[in-house]
Order: C-alpha cells, then sequence, then structure tokens
C-alpha cells in the first residue's frame, strides 16, 4: 500500500510539472506573438518610408541630368581659375619681382 500511495503522489507531481511547463510556454509564446506584432509593424513603416523615398528619387531623378550638366560648369571654372592662378601664382609673383 505504500507504494500505491508513492505513485499516486508522483502522478500528482507530475500533473503539477506539466501544468506549470503549459502556463510557461504559453506565457513564451505570448512573448513571442507580442514581438512578432511589432517587428511587423516596424516592417509596416520601414516599407512605407522606402516608398516614401522611392517617390522622392523619382521626383528628383529627371533633374540629375540638370544637376550634372551644372557640375560640369563649375568644373570647368574651377579648372579655368587653376590654370590662371598657376601662371599668376605666388612663384609668378616672385619671379616677377627679380
Amino acid at each position: 500500500m505504500h507504494t500505491d500511495s508513492i505513485n499516486y503522489w508522483l502522478a500528482g507531481i507530475n500533473l503539477a510539472c506539466w501544468g506549470i511547463c503549459f502556463w510557461w510556454m504559453h506565457r513564451i509564446s505570448s512573448r513571442q506573438d507580442t514581438l512578432l506584432a511589432q517587428l511587423k509593424a516596424q516592417g509596416r513603416r520601414i516599407e512605407a518610408l522606402s516608398r516614401a523615398e522611392h517617390d522622392l528619387i523619382k521626383e528628383v531623378h529627371p533633374q540629375v541630368g540638370e544637376i550634372m550638366e551644372g557640375m560640369q560648369e563649375v568644373v570647368d571654372a574651377v579648372r579655368e581659375n587653376a590654370d590662371t592662378s598657376q601662371q599668376t601664382g605666388p612663384q609668378a609673383i616672385h619671379d616677377k619681382k627679380k
């Protein structure tokens, strides 16, 4: 009769452990669901920002050619100034004084 009592209490402990384990896994699962929902919301926000950025780039894209033409004009002007400053640079001024 003593072994029946031990088996009864071990079965009760086993059932309690299963209950605790189920509760613990449910708790972990609910935390994971919350995190997954937050990640989905973040993904939607990032996607919306990416679409807005893409739309802005589409608006700017036709102007890129104009910007490149303006940049070429600036490069040409700088080169001209560099050429003239080499002719009238500090060494040329020093040579003229001699």
